[in-house]
């Protein structure tokens, strides 16, 4: 819901730097792979209880995830690292929640796995859509350029990474932060089911 905003404000200062990086050789993929390896190691940090060291590299980590796009644009976009990309940003979304729980599995595991569980449809609902609009040659500058189709949701990347934020702030309201959250990110999967019963009239196709 706030990525489209958030994009505006940042995405000017991502395209200058991706640029200048660009013209130094740095390939959006690199960029891609650091994101992830940092948000690995922001995981590593949260289950062993170093939680503002660990949002600090979040923060980094979600820089340089937006940044791998810019970089792309500025020298040459390919369907592998859009690829990367969407692969890679769901091992840091499933990553840090099972890292609070390792931190603390008593209070944790329920929670985390609703959350995980609702990211796993979330996800499902978003990338089954994209296969169809792209099968449909349908296209959205809804969230900026894209390698693939984006719909837009009431849980959006903003959004995870300010839960993510406040797990790491308060991390002993994590249980109930993150069964809100997933139930956030299941209405979101409904809503997006329900659009493309919409946008997806009924049609032979083979299975």
């Amino acid at each position: 819901m706030m990525d489209g905003t958030a994009r505006k404000m940042i995405q000017p200062g991502l395209d200058q730097v991706g640029t200048w990086l660009s013209a130094r050789g740095v390939k959006a993929d690199h960029v891609t792979v650091f994101a992830c390896f940092v948000g690995l190691a922001a995981a590593g940090l949260i289950a062993l209880d170093y939680m503002i060291l660990a949002l600090m590299l979040i923060i980094i980590s979600r820089i340089c995830d937006g940044l791998d796009g810019s970089v792309a644009r500025a020298s040459r976009s390919t369907d592998f690292g859009g690829y990367l990309d969407i692969t890679l940003d769901f091992v840091f979304y499933g990553a840090v929640p099972l890292a609070f729980v390792i931190h603390d599995p008593a209070a944790n595991a329920i929670a985390g796995a609703a959350l995980i569980f609702s990211f796993y449809v979330n996800g499902a609902s978003f990338l089954a859509y994209a296969i169809v609009a792209e099968k449909r040659k349908l296209s959205t500058t809804a969230r900026g350029s894209k390698s693939i189709y984006f719909t837009t949701g009431l849980a959006e990347a903003s959004e995870t990474y300010i839960v993510f934020g406040i797990f790491c702030l308060w991390p002993e309201w994590f249980a109930p932060v993150a069964c809100l959250f997933a139930a956030i990110c299941l209405y979101t999967a409904l809503s997006r089911i329900m659009q493309a019963r919409a946008e997806f009239p009924n049609k032979t196709s083979e299975a």
